[in-house]
């Protein structure tokens, strides 16, 4: 793993949200970072040799870590996966509507069910 990170972050707007680019991380295959949200929930991306595993087990980690994965869509038919902290679905939910005129497709964690 290498990091390329700035102490001055590059900012940017996104639709009237201001993005702070901190820089970057260069995994090899095999390699793992994990992020931890305010809250303390933690969230993985692992690099393959094919390419990446960019979201933990959508119907198991993520829910243990309490999260709920959304298949969303934008304006312009670009399609998102969202990763949401249960408690603040109401402020997704306006994040959605006011902001960014997206719409869920799909809970992906509600998708495959386990028959018991």
């Amino acid at each position: 793993m290498r990091l390329d990170l700035t102490d001055e972050p590059r900012h940017f707007g996104v639709k009237g949200h201001e993005i702070k680019d901190y820089g970057k991380i260069f995994l090899n295959h095999d390699e793992m970072v994990s992020f931890k949200s305010g809250s303390g929930k933690e969230y993985d991306f692992v690099a393959k040799e094919w390419g990446f595993y960019a979201t933990p087990s959508i119907n198991s980690r993520l829910i243990k870590e309490g999260f709920k994965t959304a298949l969303v869509v934008n304006e312009s038919n670009q399609l998102y996966i969202m990763a949401v902290e249960k408690d603040k679905l109401d402020i997704f939910k306006k994040y959605l509507k006011n902001n960014q005129d997206n719409k869920i497709i799909c809970w992906l964690d509600e998708f495959f069910k386990e028959e018991n």
